[in-house]
């Protein structure tokens, strides 16, 4: 059973930032904001989980029916993440490009500690708590104001793992399998690194969440290894028989010009390429979300309608499909896994061209992190605009990727993988 009390805050942002510092000394933590981006889907403006209690990880094997076996078993509040290479378990698919992070494929972990915040209001639930704990705990958190953010002064010198000419030569083969029908669209990411290399991840993530506000940021610290997430993206989402999935595919720059800017949002709107692609995964969601919807209530709420975040205009739709009571959460997520805005059309097909064509193995990057709560609903991200950290090797690493259709143009889609990459190269910049 879980301990719970509600607070009153002064200042809500005062105290997340407090609360994310004073989370650093547990080896397993969550933390996930909305940037106070609210939405008919939200459920909390920020969450915190720190302090395994119990916890599971494990490679690709089976690993979605152990994940159920541990949340069926759990029956509590689990945080945690599952790798893009989880594609391995739900197909014959394999990941042999190179990997710098070693991440396990799949993590979640019960928390002992864990802060629900909304509208002012701090919702504490603590596990197996001693006397007086969450009070010593917010004295602690209040102090949290007081530690410094140690400044990496390290120069960092990013690395690409695909150049330029590459680049262009992996698209045109990318159009080549498009042009003979073996795709219609795929995904094709790309790899910045960094070796040798030390930040502090706190400060790398607030530099990197200031740039963009989006509603899906998150920061993940599992022993030394750290993700530090500004993604504008949700997967999917379960509340009560109600299933969300909310793919981006589009993307336009912003413009310090009122009226640019408007124009810009405008032909993003307009744009037959961009609206195409959208449309292509909307419809490979609609077919994921049947799997496991009743019969007929797979119907798509908004199609192609285009928001504006602090760097770029992103296109966004949302499908929504109704389960019965008793499906499992986790076969929702399994049948619709890996996100189709991060995969492309039909899916299989393009995730053996992706695994070809790509030369970093994708494990968190373009995965997805979140929660399931005690009563089986769950919220998770895709994990893009996101820099990865394995402290114990000195390595970062931060991917990007666009869609690549019939109408793709490789020297168009290569800048647009350079506007997506701007936020992380200037979170690491010192």
């Amino acid at each position: 059973m879980r301990t719970t009390q509600s607070h009153q805050l002064k200042n809500s942002a005062t105290f997340k930032q407090n609360l994310l510092l004073w989370s650093q000394q547990f080896d397993d933590i969550v933390w996930l904001d909305s940037n106070n981006h609210k939405d008919q889907y939200s459920s909390y403006d920020a969450v915190l989980a720190v302090d395994a209690f119990t916890t599971i990880r494990t490679d690709y094997f089976d690993a979605f029916e152990r994940l159920k076996e541990y949340q069926t078993l759990t029956n509590d509040w689990i945080f945690g993440y599952l790798t893009y290479d989880l594609k391995n378990t739900t197909e014959h698919l394999k990941s042999k490009n190179y990997d710098g992070l070693n991440f396990p494929d799949l993590y979640f972990f019960q928390p002992k500690k864990l802060f629900l915040i909304k509208d002012n209001q701090v919702e504490i639930q603590y596990l197996k708590m001693v006397d007086d704990e969450i009070e010593d705990d917010l004295l602690e958190i209040e102090k949290s104001n007081h530690l410094t953010i140690e400044k990496s002064n390290h120069p960092i010198k990013i690395k690409l793992r695909i150049h330029k000419d590459s680049y262009f030569e992996k698209a045109t083969k990318m159009l080549a399998h498009i042009q003979r029908g073996d795709i219609y669209e795929a995904n094709f990411c790309q790899e910045f690194y960094a070796e040798d290399s030390v930040i502090n991840p706190v400060e790398t993530f607030n530099k990197l969440n200031a740039i963009s506000k989006p509603p899906f940021a998150s920061f993940l610290k599992f022993e030394d290894k750290y993700m530090m997430s500004a993604s504008p993206e949700r997967y999917i989402k379960k509340r009560g028989t109600t299933i969300i999935s909310q793919p981006i595919k589009g993307t336009a720059k912003r413009s310090n010009s009122t009226v640019e800017d408007l124009k810009l949002a405008e032909d993003l709107s307009q744009d037959p390429k961009e609206r195409s692609e959208n449309i292509m995964i909307v419809d490979l969601v609609r077919n994921d979300l049947s799997h496991t919807a009743i019969k007929g209530s797979v119907e798509v709420k908004e199609l192609c309608k285009v928001y504006s975040f602090l760097q770029v205009h992103q296109m966004i739709s949302t499908v929504q499909s109704k389960v019965e009571p008793e499906t499992n959460a986790v076969d929702i997520i399994k049948s619709t896994f890996p996100m189709g805005s991060m995969t492309g059309v039909p899916k299989i097909s393009a995730m053996k061209i992706i695994e070809n064509l790509e030369e970093t193995k994708r494990g968190l990057y373009s995965g997805s992190v979140g929660y399931f709560t005690p009563k089986g609903d769950f919220d998770f991200n895709v994990i893009i605009r996101s820099i990865l950290y394995n402290e114990t090797k000195k390595y970062i690493s931060y991917s990007v990727g666009g869609a690549i259709t019939a109408k793709s143009d490789p020297l168009k889609e290569y800048e647009e993988c350079l506007i997506k990459a701007k936020a992380m190269r200037e979170a690491l910049e010192n």
